[in-house]
């Protein structure tokens, strides 16, 4: 029987534990995300109390995924401190000494889902996280979606609701889609969760920006379910909110009943273990790879 080891990398706390698939994935081990040394080094000495197969990695990113490029498994430009060109593919997979495969966080949690949860059965769907940033990781055809790079679908373009004249907190590009509905610029207008009131009022602004977001998702990519997931979703009624958000901003166009169906936008089907099981599917596929 194989195992595997699985990494999510993310920019606050490193997850990592092996096994097969989420029945049997073992109690993940959470070691903060300091400097790149001793975050990977904890990670490696995890990983090196198993006879494993293969690693897989969903990482923060930038990350250059390109596999013939020079840079390829390194996280590139980051805001994190002492973590830019960080090689992470090549320090876990010199360390563990099997076969690596890398992704971004957000297509690793978008290939698990598909494989295990809410994306089971479509072949082309979204994964968007909405918590201390916002991103996304499309499957297309059964196959995460890269190209030059990866889809950085938090920083498309919005437009400012009407009497919010917050200025955004992206350092890139200010008024964007992370920059108005990531949970720190709602905490920015809101402070931290407290009221049901406030609590209501930040979760319709965060559905209407990301509604916005999806729109250009939906008419770029067409995908037969999105999933979202993250910080921001777990407040009551996000995922309803917004898709009657996105209803009202699709205005009819095109006429599919699909995008009014309930089920259409829905949370992650494996809760917080989506990342870790992204990165199942990546140690197999770094398996296979191996085999051939």
């Amino acid at each position: 029987m194989p195992l595997y080891g699985a990494v999510e990398l993310g920019g606050t706390k490193t997850l990592v534990a092996v096994g097969t698939s989420p029945a049997d994935l073992s109690t993940p081990q959470r070691i903060p995300t300091t400097d790149p040394g001793a975050t990977l080094g904890s990670v490696v000495a995890y990983l090196n109390q198993f006879q494993l197969d293969s690693v897989g990695i969903a990482s923060f990113g930038p990350v250059e995924l390109r596999p013939h490029h020079d840079s390829y498994g390194v996280i590139t430009t980051t805001p994190k401190p002492g973590w830019a060109q960080t090689p992470v593919l090549e320090t876990i997979g010199d360390g563990a000494e099997v076969p690596v495969a890398i992704d971004t966080d957000v297509n690793g949690s978008a290939l698990g889902e598909g494989l295990w949860g809410a994306g089971v059965g479509f072949t082309d769907f979204v994964y968007i996280t909405v918590g201390t940033g916002v991103g996304g990781g499309a499957v297309v055809g059964g196959r995460s979606l890269t190209g030059l790079g990866h889809p950085e679908m938090g920083h498309v373009l919005v437009t400012p609701a009407d009497g919010d004249d917050y200025p955004g907190r992206c350092p890139y590009h200010g008024v964007c889609l992370e920059g108005m509905a990531s949970g720190p610029a709602l905490e920015d207008r809101f402070g931290p969760p407290g009221s049901d009131d406030t609590e209501a009022t930040a979760r319709d602004l965060a559905a209407h920006y990301i509604a916005q977001g999806l729109r250009n998702i939906v008419y770029t990519l067409a995908p037969q379910r999105i999933i979202i997931g993250g910080g921001v979703s777990t407040m009551a009624g996000f995922h309803d909110r917004t898709h009657a958000e996105l209803t009202d901003q699709l205005a009819g166009y095109p006429p599919l009943l699909e995008y009014e169906q309930s089920d259409f936008i829905v949370p992650p089907g494996l809760g917080e273990l989506s990342g870790l099981a992204g990165a199942l599917v990546l140690a197999q596929k770094a398996a296979r790879t191996f085999q051939s």
